[in-house]
């Protein structure tokens, strides 16, 4: 079937998609869920569509000086050499303006050979105000009016574009995260055929319900979106906020996002069980569900261990449950696939960075934005007992990156210490690197390259996390705070193992991942290497073939977007 012909049933509504390496649609870790779960709905031929904004200059490109203090610059890319112009437009009353928004088709081929559309909102149309034409120009730039144009742009905008392409028979309407929450507008606008949302009865806010499926990513309440009632009024219009102020999403006289997607969906869930939880205390009104994450397994594992599946283990790119029995894989053959990433990732590290790795030392990595609540930095706050481990146990090796938010300066600060240690300790004992610029296509090199995959975010700000899970894939063990994922994907000593810390404290959290580290994993890897193989092999059959979007997309399919007894009716059979 020509995919320009196929009736999309489902469509997804995210701020950032991730859809290769180097189109700069994406920040970290919710804009590569977003691109991981699109390609799984390609790869199972679901009937979907994506919706994003263009962001034609980026989020931006990190530069380090040799001290490293980070600055930004714009990561400009041209939609026209990687999508297709279309040629409907529609408009969003913005302050008071009619702004133009057109769209570029981007497509996502899956496994399948069935195609997911991608839609790139894009204000840059000659008729709009000069203003006006920089709305989708940068993902997260800007000050709060800006983010709430774009907002606006992406659910109002969004929805009515969809419709001018003729996508008439979608029957859900996925937010992934707040910033989509807008389009519950538009849907109200149409149900109601009257833009004075005023109107609204409780049925007809019903029927919307009934189309909205909400994913939270955010367990701390500061990350929700946020804007006065007055900044409401002025861009939306009185129509549009007086109805955000009649359904009760404005508490405290604050029109929060989160609340507004709440209000207006019938499924939410966490992306872990214990975000769900907590979730679930923060929004007790609401009842919250959970679908863990998971990663696109054929985007996120090496080449050298996408031969050895494709070997052993026929069948896994359209199965990934296949992956299971990677337990009867030789060790060997695991070795062997690791050291081939291994190298490839020192590789790139030399030609980035200058610095020589060794192949044969123990190396640890930890690459994700760079944020305080992820304490990047508690792995190197006691350097000098580090130092004394490799001199005992064997040598030591740590990779870092991972960018600031331009306004976070305290993000800033942790790159600038972590700089500082690099140049201070890298001899053949202890060695630690900073890479620049980090994105999916380092994000692939380091969870794939490295020998143990590190994460240590204060209890419970990690809403899920991917990156242990890619590195899973890979055949990397996790030393990890038992938060988000690593709640269900911890089994001790098998597919990795715990920072046991109590409560929120640092220094307990810091003594037990020494602990770990000086009397389980560095001896395994250097004395017992036969062991810590069985504990990598152990990480692809338990843990990759488990924490996929192929099975996370099946079960948004079964639980939130077509409940099993009306899948048939919606058209998902060929699912």
């Amino acid at each position: 079937m020509d995919p320009a012909t196929q009736n999309p049933r489902i469509a997804y509504f995210s701020m950032e998609i991730a859809l290769e390496p180097h189109i700069p649609t994406y920040s970290g870790g919710l804009g590569v869920l977003a691109g991981d779960t699109l390609r799984a709905a390609a790869d199972l031929g679901l009937p979907m569509v994506g919706v994003t904004l263009v962001h034609r200059k980026g989020y931006f490109r990190q530069r380090l000086d040799p001290e490293g203090h980070q600055t930004e610059e714009p990561d400009p890319w041209r939609p026209e050499e990687r999508a297709e112009l279309l040629d409907r437009t529609t408009s969003v009353n913005i302050e008071g303006r009619r702004v133009l928004v057109r769209a570029w088709r981007y497509w996502i081929r899956g496994a399948s050979g069935h195609q997911v559309p991608i839609y790139l909102l894009d204000t840059s149309v000659r008729d709009n105000s000069p203003w006006d034409q920089t709305l989708t120009d940068y993902l997260y730039g800007g000050d709060r009016h800006y983010r709430l144009c774009q907002e606006a742009v992406l659910g109002i905008g969004g929805v009515k574009l969809l419709r001018r392409l003729g996508h008439h028979e979608l029957t859900t309407f996925h937010m992934n995260e707040g910033h989509a929450a807008f389009l519950t507008l538009a849907l109200l606008e149409e149900e109601i055929g009257d833009p004075d949302l005023e109107r609204a009865t409780d049925a007809d806010i019903e029927e919307i319900r009934q189309k909205c499926v909400f994913t939270t990513h955010t367990p701390v309440a500061a990350g929700h979106d946020q804007f006065s009632r007055q900044e409401m009024r002025d861009i939306l219009g009185r129509d549009s906020a007086s109805a955000l102020e009649a359904t009760h999403c404005c508490p405290e006289n604050v029109l929060n996002m989160t609340y507004l997607a709440l209000r207006f969906s019938r499924y939410i869930n966490g992306v872990a069980m214990r975000h769900g939880e907590v979730s679930q205390d923060m929004f007790p009104r609401y009842p919250i569900h959970a679908i863990t994450n998971g990663v696109h397994a054929p985007t996120w594992t090496t080449p050298a261990f996408q031969s050895l599946y494709d070997l052993r283990l026929p069948g896994w790119r359209h199965d990934n449950l296949y992956l299971r029995y990677a337990i009867k894989i030789s060790l060997d053959e695991v070795c062997q696939a690791h050291s081939m990433a291994k190298r490839a990732l020192f590789e790139a590290v030399e030609t980035e960075t200058g610095s020589r790795l060794d192949p044969t030392s123990f190396t640890i990595g930890f690459a994700r934005r760079a944020a305080t609540y992820k304490r990047p930095d508690l792995v190197v706050s006691n350097p000098e007992r580090l130092v004394s481990m490799a001199g005992n146990l064997g040598p030591i090796q740590l990779i870092f990156a991972g960018k600031a938010h331009p306004q976070d300066e305290g993000g800033k600060s942790l790159i600038l210490r972590l700089a500082e240690m690099s140049s201070r300790y890298n001899s053949d004992r202890l060695r630690i690197v900073y890479v620049p610029n980090y994105n999916m296509e380092w994000g692939r090199l380091i969870t794939s390259g490295v020998d143990l995959w590190l994460n240590t975010p204060q209890r419970p700000q990690e809403a899920s996390g991917t990156s242990g899970m890619k590195a899973a894939l890979n055949g990397v063990p996790s030393l990890s705070v038992l938060d988000g994922w690593w709640v269900e994907g911890w089994i001790e000593g098998v597919t990795g193992w715990a920072i046991e810390g109590v409560g929120d404290d640092a220094g307990s959290d810091t003594e037990s991942l020494y602990t770990k580290l000086a009397n389980t994993i560095l001896p395994m890897f250097y004395q017992l290497p036969e062991k810590y193989a069985a504990v990598m092999r152990s990480c692809i059959a338990i843990n990759g073939s488990f924490f996929n979007t192929q099975r996370m997309i099946t079960q948004y399919l079964t639980n939130a977007y077509a409940p099993t007894t009306e899948s048939r009716r919606l058209g998902f059979e060929k699912a």
